[in-house]
């Protein structure tokens, strides 16, 4: 495989870009070796610069369930862009999105748009304080909730990647308020809760985890905080970014039946452009400014582009449930053929998956929470990257990223996935 003009472009790119990429996990530090710069994509496939093709299993993060290019997003995208790209006004657009997902989010009444899943998660723990008048919140190790000072306190995805423990310019004053519980573990979270009792304004979580691989929720653990949060007067926030129109149209919430106060929302709503949203019960949401003191803004929010673009997209999802149950058999498919790659082999496998969401891990036969996740074999998962990649599968660059379906992807694709982790189970 060349990758003669990626191998250049990174090199220029390390003269005006810290580590050469805007966002850490795509410089391959994880898994060794230099990233690949992508020229184009195609429904389940990406061409980097020097034309080699891809099996896409990223979705650039999520966003991309349809695939890349669909062709009513892209003619959608074109229309509004001829009108123009951004107005910094109201706009019919805004109004015909946040009742799109108000009307089918469970426990959403009102929404506010923004730019990116981290300034949802950001904004939704600031309402959360401001509708409590507490300060101390809890979060999972191995959540991903943006990189907000706040949550980066044991915070997975890039960071887990790159094994930062502590971050420069977050301050110990920030930290304090950040109590940390370990992942699927409730007893902790009561414990928290007891010893910082009237002082904790919100507790967040990935309902399904997968920023450390996709780990779902254990048995009553979902519901087990909704009762602490209902019992302690606590607002419950699920970070939806990942698995909101993923899981199901209605994201976990649905899936799980269980509501939480505030909710995230990022990548699939915005089509594979920027954007996040939070959102939940009325009397909350009535804490944001104009309406509330609780101040939030942004210059590009309600982008025209960006709504859309996801506008497009989840209607396409909402006429189509059929897409669902295709994503999540091809999935199990996918998931089956792994394991049956590596049965022949003494080595450990784990693969969890929800949906179409997906990870795997050696060296282990359960990963429950960030510590198993980090206990698991990375390196061998680094090897297996590598040989994938060589043959065309494009996977995560990170055994703490988890994987992404689309609806593009055939099983011819997934075949040549499967027949390639038994090629390299067979010689390793």
């Amino acid at each position: 495989m060349k990758l003669k003009k990626s191998i250049a472009l990174f090199t220029e790119a390390q003269k005006h870009i810290p580590g050469g990429v805007n966002s850490p996990v795509r410089a391959f530090k994880s898994v060794g070796g230099d990233p690949i710069f992508m020229a184009k994509a195609k429904g389940a496939y990406l061409y980097d610069a020097d034309g080699n093709k891809y099996i896409d299993y990223i979705g650039s993060w999520g966003p991309m369930i349809l695939g890349h290019a669909h062709k009513d997003v892209v003619k959608a995208v074109r229309s509004q862009i001829r009108k123009s790209s951004s107005y910094g006004t109201p706009t019919a657009l805004e109004v015909l999105m946040a009742g799109l997902l108000s009307s089918n989010c469970p426990n959403v009444d009102k929404i506010r748009m923004v730019n990116s899943g981290t300034e949802a998660c950001m904004s939704a723990l600031r309402v959360a304080r401001g509708y409590t008048g507490k300060n101390k919140f809890i979060k999972f190790a191995g959540n991903y909730h943006g990189h907000a000072d706040a949550f980066l306190v044991n915070a997975g995805s890039g960071v887990a990647t790159l094994g930062i423990q502590a971050i420069p310019g977050v301050t110990a004053s920030v930290a304090a308020d950040t109590l940390s519980a370990e992942y699927n573990n409730i007893e902790v979270v009561k414990k928290l809760v007891e010893e910082n009792r009237g002082e904790i304004a919100a507790i967040i979580l990935e309902p399904v985890a997968g920023n450390m691989g996709c780990i779902p929720p254990s048995e009553d653990f979902l519901q087990g905080l909704r009762t602490i949060c209902d019992e302690e007067n606590i607002v419950l926030i699920f970070d939806e970014v990942m698995t909101g129109f993923r899981l199901a149209f209605g994201g976990a919430q649905e899936l799980y039946g269980v509501h939480a106060d505030l909710v995230t929302y990022g990548k699939i709503i915005g089509g594979g452009m920027p954007v996040g949203a939070f959102g939940g019960k009325e009397e909350i949401m009535n804490m944001v400014a104009p309406v509330g003191k609780v101040y939030q803004g942004g210059t590009l929010s309600g982008n025209p582009i960006a709504m859309i673009a996801g506008h497009t997209t989840l209607s396409i999802l909402q006429q189509n449930p059929e897409i669902y149950t295709s994503l999540e058999t091809k999935t199990e498919y996918l998931a089956a053929g792994l394991y049956d790659a590596f049965a022949a082999t003494t080595y450990p496998v784990c693969i969890n998956r929800v949906g179409s969401m997906l990870s795997l891990h050696f060296g282990t036969r359960a990963v429950e929470n960030f510590e198993d996740a980090s206990a698991a074999d990375n390196t061998f998962f680094n090897k297996f990257f590598h040989h994938m990649l060589s043959n065309g599968v494009y996977l995560p660059p990170s055994a703490f990223e988890t994987w992404f379906l689309s609806d593009a992807i055939s099983y011819k694709d997934l075949n040549k996935t499967i027949k390639l982790a038994k090629k390299f189970a067979k010689k390793n």
